[in-house]
């Protein structure tokens, strides 16, 4: 767990740079998919672009939905820290979106793109979850198994207790994401515009609804019975 990675005097934030390659992965392979089947290459880019930045402002707005109460308190501090704090569901919704705002004004099949998209909105999840590991956030729930990890340097979880490496798990499912997408939108033909991000839905929908119950960070609650991300998963999943 590295939080922070100095090389010659200059910092680098593991965290950081392991969400930029993700997204700069997702964008320049949708890119490319988006030229082999027929649509603009500039188009695409912006399309791509403008999605990651409704990206942010979504995984912004949403974490600042689930910790109203701080956010009430400090909402300036909160706003200044633009660093910290950022919830992939609101990622999600906010760059799906932005998407179909561009698209609708592009005059393109938005279910046609968001197929296009989400093996890579995948990716760059998986990506981001090693992230959380360099980070030391997103982490398990204390757990005496030999397949835990410590978090002696993370600024988030508790010190000298083994977790379960809920973000390793994470990163593997997301990635395994990736690869059945990329399959199932190779090998079935005749697919109906919105079947690959149907998949997409339910597959991460299912996945993150299982892994919430081993994580061990404040997770925010709906209910009283599950967590918000929980609850957000439902509707993805009835959505797929």
């Amino acid at each position: 767990m590295l939080p922070v990675i100095y090389l010659y005097n200059i910092r680098i934030y593991p965290y950081g740079m392991m969400m930029g390659i993700g997204i700069a992965s997702a964008v320049i392979l949708f890119e490319k998919k988006c030229k082999r089947l027929g649509f603009n290459e500039d188009s695409a880019f912006n399309a791509a672009i403008i999605s990651v930045i409704g990206g942010l402002i979504g995984s912004k707005i949403f974490y600042y939905i689930v910790e109203y109460k701080e956010f009430l308190k400090n909402p300036l501090d909160m706003i200044k820290d633009f660093g910290n704090g950022f919830l992939i569901y609101g990622g999600v919704a906010g760059g799906v979106l932005a998407a179909y705002l561009y698209t609708r004004k592009k005059g393109w099949p938005f279910l046609k793109i968001f197929d296009i998209a989400a093996p890579f909105i995948a990716l760059a999840q998986g990506f981001g979850r090693i992230g959380c590991l360099f980070a030391g956030c997103c982490y398990g729930k204390e757990t005496r198994s030999v397949f835990s990890i410590r978090l002696n340097n993370s600024p988030f979880a508790p010190h000298d207790v083994n977790l379960i490496p809920t973000q390793i798990i994470s990163s593997i499912v997301d990635f395994s994401i990736f690869a059945i997408l990329i399959i199932f939108d190779n090998r079935k033909k005749n697919k109906n515009d919105g079947e690959t991000g149907a998949l997409y839905l339910l597959l991460y929908g299912i996945a993150r609804f299982i892994i919430e119950y081993f994580r061990g960070d404040p997770r925010g609650t709906v209910f009283n019975i599950m967590s918000t991300s929980q609850f957000i998963c439902i509707f993805a999943v009835a959505a797929s």
